[in-house]
């Protein structure tokens, strides 16, 4: 059975696509803790994200970068925070989070709840950031 996220990665499930390549997905988290939380996931269904095949994990991290300048240079923050739980979705995925203090990254804080018309010109606007 597909994650979410595949079926997010396939277009089953629309999602705010911020960047995409053959092997990698990377959308906004619709549940963000600050506003251009993208979620950074490799297309090819894993689990446990030190269960990708080194080279995998290598361009996973790769890609992840590339976004987070994005992030960086379309978002105003400090630094984009970076965490791998992997509990949440049996998918690997990397949550790149703009922030300004430690306590950005504490999923424990109450999410925020940011209209459709925000979420697509943030995604838009990290997207037109982004170097491949």
């Amino acid at each position: 059975m597909s994650s979410i996220f595949s079926k997010i990665a396939s277009g089953e499930i629309p999602s705010y696509r911020v960047a995409e390549d053959e092997s990698h997905y990377a959308f906004l988290d619709i549940n963000p803790l600050a506003q251009g939380h993208t979620l950074v996931i490799p297309k090819r269904e894993v689990d446990y994200i030190f269960d990708l095949e080194e080279s995998e994990l290598q361009d996973l991290f790769a890609f992840a970068q590339r976004v987070a300048k994005g992030i960086k240079a379309a978002i105003p923050c400090k630094r984009v925070g970076m965490a791998v739980i992997g509990l949440e979705v049996p998918h690997a995925h990397i949550h790149l989070i703009p922030i300004n203090s430690e306590s950005d990254m504490d999923f424990r804080r109450p999410k925020l709840k940011l209209e459709s018309e925000a979420m697509l010109n943030t995604a838009k606007e990290i997207s037109s950031k982004i170097q491949f």
